[in-house]
């Protein structure tokens, strides 16, 4: 499912929505999430899972094409870890 399927759903199941109010919607939900990873924080959503900020360090890695060694910088990167009620939901899907 993509973004403007999301919207797309959410203003078909509300009738009192307008597609534009869907969208804001939508919008705001990821927003907040990204803002919140932004300052560190952890998002947890319950019964759906939590996204928290984990840190990478640098190291160096192999150019496949060329095979000379690369220098990576640390970064930060998001990660998503499953509630329980989303992994059995998608098991029970068989």
């Amino acid at each position: 499912m993509t973004k403007s399927e999301l919207v797309e759903q959410l203003a078909e199941l509300n009738t009192w929505l307008t597609r534009k109010d869907s969208e804001t919607i939508v919008n705001l939900v990821f927003d907040s999430i990204s803002d919140a990873l932004r300052k560190g924080e952890k998002v947890e959503i319950r019964g759906f899972g939590s996204f928290t900020v984990r840190e990478r360090g640098a190291r160096e890695a192999r150019n496949p094409k060329s095979g000379a060694i690369v220098k990576i910088p640390a970064k930060k990167t998001p990660f998503f870890k499953t509630g329980k009620e989303l992994r059995e939901r998608v098991n029970d899907l068989g």
